[in-house]
């Protein structure tokens, strides 16, 4: 990694880029997409393919991606793989760190290059970083708060642009849901893609599901819909009375960005009133951990958090290992859960919790995505087990 120099082969011009890390560290590059600068936390993503996807995870809001695979943007971008509800909304995310430089994209869907994207979108990135060295400085030191900047006249206030990062608060005690989160309720009926087909409509429901919206997915939404489910999506801030008003079958519980105690502090009354009422509740990520937090647990910051889409996970409920997509940076402590409420779901990388589930209730949750995008689909199961609760619950009347 090229720290306060240029990095090789650059004697023609001055880097366009930096990345200044609140320590004092300066990391040059290439800027691409945005010109500006923000400020975040730094993470890494193991994940090989799916970079659309990840950069439009309103998950990531407030943070800075370091892509360790290192040809990002070879395949281009199309109006499909968005994963942000809103497509015009701009991407949570704040920035993005590179190897190679982003070559013309090579695919038949794709509808534009990636550094376009990434301009329209307010994306700030960096191409010609050394990814594995900035890789392992988050391994041995944690996510770090930084500032990325991009200015094509090479020009750059270090001594500014190190103490924003320096000042910046962090992650912890943010409620970003709020930044994500849909502003109004709204209907959803789109189902998976198809081969050939595109997507489809769920013409026929069975069930109605409310899903809060802390951060939520297309392909969560799209999973919901295609088992049959009526999917109503409300803002984080909905009360309880709000969300009961749609005399739903069951409440699906979003991913989202920011500390679960800080969104939590609105959202665990609401959670908890719903699992009081017996309806069938399912929780990924942000509600997963929330969700924790309701149940009487409590969350605690990672060092290096889980991004990627190789994790894997075992659930003690089947016996089976699974590969999950993940993005978090926080965790429900299994030490602070009640005995009412049972571990499921572990990851075999760190041993942390990654599932709950309350042994009187149908209320269960994940840590990971299963609805993958990008990532494997093995999880999806767990939508089925969602909606096999709701038909159970519905049955006993």
């Amino acid at each position: 990694m090229h720290i306060e120099t240029a990095a090789e082969g650059w004697s023609e011009a001055a880097p366009t880029g930096v990345l200044v890390l609140a320590d004092g560290t300066v990391i040059w590059g290439t800027g691409v997409g945005a010109t500006g600068k923000a400020v975040a936390e730094v993470c890494f993503n193991t994940a090989m393919t799916g970079y659309q996807e990840i950069l439009t995870d309103p998950s990531y809001a407030g943070q800075i991606i370091t892509f360790t695979f290192p040809h990002i943007g070879n395949v281009g971008v199309n109006d499909e793989d968005i994963e942000v509800v809103n497509a015009a909304r701009a991407a949570g995310v704040r920035g993005c760190v590179l190897k190679t430089d982003i070559t013309e994209p090579s695919n038949y869907r794709a509808l534009k290059p990636f550094s376009r994207w990434l301009e329209a979108r307010g994306i700030i990135g960096l191409t010609g970083i050394d990814t594995r060295a900035l890789t392992n400085l988050i391994r041995e030191k944690g996510m770090p708060n930084a500032v990325i900047a991009h200015s094509p006249d090479g020009v750059f206030d270090l001594d500014a642009l190190k103490a924003e990062a320096a000042a910046w608060p962090g992650l912890e005690g943010l409620d970003l849901a709020r930044e994500v989160t849909a502003g109004q309720t709204y209907g959803w009926d789109e189902t998976v893609w198809v081969w050939d087909k595109g997507f489809g409509r769920q013409e026929a429901p069975k069930y109605k599901v409310v899903a809060i919206d802390y951060g939520v997915k297309r392909n969560i939404l799209r999973l919901l819909a295609d088992r049959g489910c009526a999917v109503t999506v409300v803002p984080a801030t909905a009360t309880t009375e709000e969300v009961l008003a749609h005399k739903p079958d069951g409440v699906f519980l979003s991913n989202g960005p920011g500390d679960p105690a800080a969104t939590g502090e609105y959202a665990v009354p609401v959670i908890r009133d719903l699992v009081a009422t017996g309806l069938p509740v399912f929780g990924i990520c942000l509600g997963h951990q929330m969700l924790g937090i309701a149940l009487g647990g409590q969350t605690v910051k990672m060092h290096q958090g889980h991004h990627g889409a190789n994790h894997p996970v075992k659930d003690y409920t089947t016996g089976k290992v699974e590969i999950t997509s993940m993005n978090h940076g926080f965790a429900l402590d299994r030490d602070s859960l009640p005995d009412s409420v049972e571990e499921t779901h572990v990851s075999l990388f760190d041993g942390s919790n990654c599932g709950v589930r309350l042994k009187d209730k149908p209320v269960f949750s994940v840590q990971y995505h299963p609805e993958a995008s990008p990532g494997p689909r093995d999880s999806h199961y767990l939508f089925d087990r969602f909606v096999g609760f709701i038909a159970d619950h519905k049955k006993a009347g």
